[in-house]
């Protein structure tokens, strides 16, 4: 999500003459946030960055960005996204299926265009007029293939438009693009053709996919059979449509895009007005009735906002603020933003929250609602700051439910507004924060990859495109003065991906007859039309420490204590806040535990079996608010016997490998061994060279122990125990294993976590740590060997800090060599070193047992798999809570297995394909799917 660079002045005016009127408040309005700014940042004590630091902070931006760009362009394009670890493009077709996720991918060289208008704001125009050209060249948008008409909307629309908005600017300069004739329109016009018949429907919703090529009902598009959408699908779109209309003059595309929002709104539950999260496209009955600020919702309400800053119409801030009351009033509960149902919103319909919301704090300054934009900012920093990126979803009490971060830029939009409105230059250390995070984990040598797992560290093969158009556009222009820029950033509006759309598109081309709707169906609170726009006098009156004292109470929230108010049931007895009930403190033989679940509306069955089962009746709660902790009670208890059933399994460990050239870069996900050293306890882990064994599977003593001694060992699985394994290696002198997965190509990003069992009897004698590699993984490993011969890895629980000391000292001997071309290669002090193939003996790749990773495979290996159906949100990821937030105890984390990914290092020009990888988006769908589709 992305936010505006300002907003429109003025409250809930009449919709006058809009010639004069869009640029004058937006000035007035940049500048008293330029006011506050000033004020705020030279107040004793309040830190402020110095500008020598700044400008450094901005230049390892533009560092990044190159470093991320020139290896896309380098190694991926003209494909859509590239593949950091493999260091090659993902082609849609050629890779294997990740699911939904690709509907993003339309070998329309995605990346390239999503990118256009980034390279302006950093004031790369060398790099831009290169990009248009090879855009106009080489794009072709005549695909037979099937898209996401939201993606390819914010992405690829929106991406030609704003290529077009920067580029039609740097011409009128008259330095640059002199030769552009608005061919980026012209291809922008025609992918709107491309995208309209996906409105074909009798709501004006728009399916959820589109054919390029043959469109939605014709018999060789392949889809146009979907009955439902997410709202911020059909919800996001007016934007880019609106302003294909106004620059081409052909008004369809902004009408269609109305239709379909003024569809949403008709649609929203009339007593809540809420808005659920997905809806049927012919019906408009809703599918999904939770509704929330994050994935499925989040834009559309952006988009209500941001339609009437840039078009000028009153109706869409009208339905933005009755939206918003309703936000406030049901899901804000400071500084948490949790889900409820539409039908009843004093019921949360979940204890966690998704990543996506991270844009709302920004949206909230753009409204002028600073206070709670503030603490829920600084509540997600927090959460960052424990797992150095934010987990796409974590609970109330901040533990990791879903541990994949695929760089999502939505913090870095909320750090750059709340720094835009407020001044205050703690978000610049925020920004500080995010960018050595980012170069400390995501960095690797062919672009920025990211995080399959942000407990362990480990990687994912995947750069989206949204990380080069959104997260340097903003980190870049957190840091940047005025007279860094080569334009006015405040004449152009954000859209949901970051792209630039000018405000003059307001008085452009008006062919769209505005009806205010809104209020034949509310009456609105005119309340809400005092905050349209940041007042600095109303934010900061007179206190240039407001920003931090808001968060000031907030800074302990993750680490110390749960962020819960007064407990509903004693909260109208006036006995002041008690923690609530928690699942794992229940006690069915306490009176007042039974005393506390009446109240809630929890009623306690004794079966004949002995068990006790737990039934909540909503009605029967002393009060809303109690039904409220019924739900939440009931859901912890859920989660709590989820977890009793997989407490018995060790959670992911990690191979690192340390030496040159990756120094920690590259991690790969390992299964635990239940035998040997528990490297949990071992913080620092078990760092050596590896080294194959002979015979390769360890099944019998080991021939070459003057190789393994010291070494880590490397073996295949096969053949006999792992346990018999690990005790061959010790006795011939390793200080650790790794077992191979003998099934080729299998990976973890397909299969769940196994754990290597022991034989049945005691293997106390076993005291080196042992890791499961699957056969990808260990390829990796393989691959490194035969190139670099010198590999050093380290096991360990999670990752650890790459070794930034030896990799300077490489990079200067690196530096040193150059130096010495007529020196004699065989005495260089160079660390590139010939690489040796070996192929171990008794390696044997041709037979291989469909069955052998069962772990009822008598005759190989004895594994342990987890069980991944019991409240998980995908086959691939598991949801895996941290252990509660607890007030007045330190019991032990309670922790579950989890499946990760990590992906092949290309180490030379031929790479084999990858297996199958499940997306993200593919596994929130499904746990969205979980979910009860109707009413609690």
């Amino acid at each position: 999500m992305s936010g505006a660079a300002g907003c429109r002045g003025g409250g809930g005016g009449g919709g006058g003459e809009r010639g004069p009127r869009w640029r004058r408040p937006w000035r007035l309005l940049a500048l008293g946030l330029l006011s506050a700014s000033s004020v705020l940042a030279a107040a004793p004590g309040a830190g402020a960055m110095s500008k020598e630091e700044k400008r450094r902070l901005g230049n390892q931006v533009l560092e990044m960005f190159d470093h991320a760009y020139s290896n896309y362009m380098e190694h991926a394009y003209p494909a859509d996204e590239l593949m950091p670890l493999t260091c090659r493009g993902r082609v849609r077709g050629q890779e294997p299926s990740r699911g939904d996720v690709d509907d993003a991918l339309g070998k329309f060289s995605l990346t390239l265009i999503d990118t256009l208008d980034t390279l302006v704001v950093l004031n790369k125009t060398k790099e831009f007029e290169e990009a248009v050209k090879k855009v106009i060249k080489d794009v072709n948008l005549d695909n037979d293939i099937v898209v996401s008409v939201f993606e390819t909307n914010i992405r690829v629309l929106g991406g030609l438009l704003g290529g077009h908005s920067v580029a039609i600017m740097l011409k009128e300069k008259g330095e640059h693009m002199q030769w552009y004739n608005g061919e980026l329109l012209h291809m922008a016009k025609e992918l709107g053709y491309k995208l309209l018949p996906a409105f074909n429907t009798t709501s004006g919703l728009p399916y959820p996919r589109v054919n390029l090529k043959f469109g939605v009902r014709h018999p060789e598009a392949r889809t146009g059979t979907e009955t439902d959408t997410c709202t911020a699908c059909a919800g996001t779109l007016i934007l880019e449509f609106a302003a294909l209309s106004r620059f081409t003059g052909t008004s369809i595309f902004e009408e269609y895009a109305r239709k379909a929002l003024d569809f949403i709104w008709e649609k929203r539950q009339r007593s809540s007005n809420l808005v659920g999260v997905t809806i049927n496209i012919h019906t408009g009955d809703w599918v999904r009735k939770d509704s929330g600020v994050g994935a499925g919702i989040d834009s559309y309400y952006e988009y209500l906002l941001k339609a009437y800053v840039l078009l000028g119409d009153d109706s869409f801030l009208e339905r933005f603020n009755t939206h918003y009351d309703a936000i406030m009033r049901y899901i804000s509960q400071p500084p948490l933003l949790l889900d409820v149902h539409i039908h009843k919103p004093m019921l949360n319909a979940r204890t966690w929250m998704d990543s996506l919301l991270a844009f709302f704090p920004g949206l909230q300054v753009l409204k002028g609602d600073i206070r709670p934009a503030i603490e829920t900012h600084e509540m997600l920093y927090q959460v960052i700051k424990k797992h150095n990126f934010l987990p796409e979803a974590f609970t109330t009490d901040f533990r990791v439910h879903w541990a994949q971060h695929p760089l999502r830029p939505e913090f870095a939009e909320s750090t750059y507004f709340l720094y835009k409105a407020t001044g205050d230059p703690y978000y610049l250390e925020v920004g500080k924060t995010l960018i050595e995070n980012l170069n400390k984990y995501a960095r690797v040598p062919c672009g920025f990859a990211a995080m399959k797992d942000v407990r362990t560290g480990s990687h994912e093969d995947r750069m989206d495109s949204f990380f080069l158009a959104e997260m340097f556009k903003y980190l870049y222009l957190l840091f940047a003065d005025k007279e860094d820029m080569i334009f006015d950033i405040e004449d152009y509006i954000f859209t949901t991906e970051a792209h630039l759309l000018p405000l003059w598109l307001s008085t452009t081309n008006q062919t769209i007859s505005k009806k205010n709707t809104t209020t034949e169906y509310t009456e609105l609170d005119d309340s809400n039309f005092d905050w349209t726009c940041p007042n600095t006098q109303i934010l900061f009156p007179n206190d240039p420490m407001f920003a931090q004292s808001i968060r000031e109470p907030l800074k302990n929230v993750v680490d110390k204590s749960c962020p819960r108010g007064i407990s509903r049931a004693e909260e109208s007895l006036g006995s002041g806040p008690k923690p609530p009930l928690r699942a794992r403190d229940f006690m069915a033989s306490n009176p007042e535990h039974l005393e506390i679940l009446k109240k809630m509306g929890v009623s306690l069955i004794h079966l004949k079996d002995g068990r006790v089962q737990l039934v909540q009746h909503a009605v029967q709660a002393a009060s809303s608010l109690d039904a409220e902790d019924g739900l939440r009670f009931m859901q912890e208890m859920i989660e709590l016997s989820s977890q009793q059933q997989k407490e018995q399994q060790l959670p992911p460990r990690a191979v690192q490998i340390v030496s040159h050239p990756f120094f920690g870069r590259v991690v790969l996900t390992a299964g635990p061994a239940q035998f040997g050293m528990d490297l949990s306890k071992h913080k620092s882990g078990t760092r050596g060279f590896v080294v194959t064994i002979k015979p390769y599977n360890g099944c019998s003593e080991i021939t070459n122990p003057e190789a393994v001694k010291e070494k880590i060992a490397l073996m295949q699985r096969g053949q006999c125990m792992f346990a018999e394994k690990a005790r061959n290696i010790q006795k011939a002198g390793a200080i650790g294993g790794i077992v191979i997965d003998d099934n080729e190509g299998s990976s973890s990003d397909t299969a769940p976590l196994f754990q290597m069992a022991g034989d049945g009897k005691n293997t106390d004698d076993i005291t080196i740590p042992m890791l499961f590699l699957f056969n990808k993984e260990g390829n990796i490993i393989l691959d490194a060997i035969r190139e670099y011969e010198a590999v050093e890895v380290l096991l360990s629980d999670k990752a650890k800090d790459r070794d930034l000391e030896m990799e300077n000292m490489d990079q200067k001997l690196s530096e040193n060599d150059s130096h010495k071309q007529n020196s004699e290669e065989a005495s260089s002090a160079s660390q590139d070193v010939v690489a040796v193939s070996e192929e171990p003996e008794g390696e044997s790749s041709d037979v291989t047992d469909p069955d052998s990773l069962s772990p009822a495979h008598a005759d190989s290996d004895s594994v342990s798999i987890s069980d991944q159906d019991s409240y998980t949100p995908g086959t691939d990821e598991a949801s895996t809570p941290e252990p509660a937030c607890m007030q007045g105890d330190n019991q032990p984390q309670e922790q579950k297995t989890e499946t990760e990914s990590n992906s092949k290092v290309n180490w030379d020009n031929k790479v084999q394909p990858m297996e199958s990888i499940l997306a993200d988006w593919n596994e929130d769908i499904e746990a969205f799917e979980m979910m009860e589709k109707d009413e609690l």
